[in-house]
């Protein structure tokens, strides 16, 4: 059963940072990519990033330059590095395999 977990979420200052998690079981995690997606309340799902199974990388143009997408293929698990967090990154955070596998999501609220 393929099963993906996020954790890491939670409230931060703007200008404040956060690491999200995103384990994952199931599957051969190292010859898969996997994605993070987020939804903000109101508005529908947002693709952030994607890293490839050699560790290519793409990121949205709307975190690029503060959001780092990164994998450990020893634990399974991806991670997405968040900085300089603004109250537009405010959402529901989800990893992916494939759009095809979901998380359960992790909520971050970036507010003062």
């Amino acid at each position: 059963e393929v099963r993906l977990v996020e954790s890491g979420g939670g409230l931060v200052q703007p200008g404040g940072s956060l690491r999200l998690s995103c384990s994952a079981s199931g599957f051969t995690f190292g010859a898969y990519e996997i994605n993070w997606v987020r939804q903000a309340p109101g508005k529908g799902p947002e693709w952030v990033s994607v890293i490839a199974v050699d560790g290519t990388t793409y990121i949205s143009d709307s975190v690029k330059g503060r959001f780092t997408i990164s994998r450990d293929n020893v634990d399974n698990t991806v991670y997405l590095q968040m900085n300089i967090v603004k109250p537009e990154d405010t959402g529901m955070y989800y990893c992916n395999v494939g759009h095809l596998y979901w998380g359960q999501g992790t909520q971050v609220t970036v507010s003062s």
